[in-house]
């Protein structure tokens, strides 16, 4: 007994003088190292050309190929489907044209997710198109903003109050005029819910400014029945 007691403690100081010396160890091989030891970037910082390559075919050069940008044909988990026009080149609108055909692949929001497209429209948009979609946001201010000019009245302008819901994600997401694009600040998902909102207030404007069917009946029958009186009354006072 007393012999394994001694050959146990010497056996604990020479682990203990191996683990505390200061002569560590390497593998000689590693399966996948980029997932073994990542390379830790800045946020927009620009990779280091002798180490990253955006050029696939510099490969062979012991250089690691690395552009930051999605693998083609890839969405992110939970997104939406992407669009399936591009954006059009200078002097062009053909997809721009074509994006009218896009509907908006959200159902009705519930009031919670019309309370968040609201949020993200008063965060992103309402600078420029006003808290009532006005047009008359800080950035114009009745002509007092530094805009020389007045951004679109989403809620009077012929065009954009009747634009599509495709034709106004494409001009969210590719920008048009002097607008720019949005697409890096909000997601595909956030970019619909922001046009639901816009079509929600549209629509709930329109149907303010219709006068009811009741009232246009109610009116025709007042004018028949005091038209009648007069007559009737009139020919009475002829006999």
């Amino acid at each position: 007994m007393k012999k394994f007691f001694e050959i146990t403690f010497i056996f604990l100081v020479e682990i203990f003088l191996i683990v505390c010396n200061d002569v560590r160890c390497k593998t000689g091989r590693v399966y996948m190292p980029d997932m073994a030891y990542s390379r830790a970037l800045e946020t927009y910082a620009k990779p280091d050309s002798t180490k990253f390559t955006t050029d696939f075919s510099k490969l062979g050069e012991g250089k690691i190929y690395y552009t930051a940008n999605p693998v083609a044909g890839t969405i992110a988990r939970g997104d939406e489907m992407p669009f399936p026009y591009s954006m059009d080149k200078p002097g062009d609108s053909t997809n721009y044209v074509a994006s009218k055909q896009v509907l908006n692949p959200l159902p009705a929001l519930t009031d919670v997710q019309m309370k968040e497209g609201e949020r993200l429209y008063l965060v992103n948009c309402a600078i420029c198109h006003g808290m009532k979609l006005d047009g008359n946001g800080p950035l114009w201010k009745d002509g007092g903003g530094p805009f020389p000019s007045a951004p679109k009245n989403l809620m009077a302008d012929p065009v954009v109050s009747k634009m599509p819901d495709g034709q106004m994600f494409y001009s969210i997401t590719y920008g048009k005029n002097a607008m720019g694009s949005y697409a890096s600040q909000i997601t595909t998902r956030q970019r619909w819910m922001i046009i639901h909102y816009i079509k929600t207030q549209q629509t709930t404007k329109t149907a303010a400014a219709k006068p009811s069917a009741s009232d246009s009946t109610g009116g025709k029958a007042k004018t028949d029945s005091t038209g009648a009186k007069a007559k009737t009354d009139s020919t009475a006072k002829t006999k």
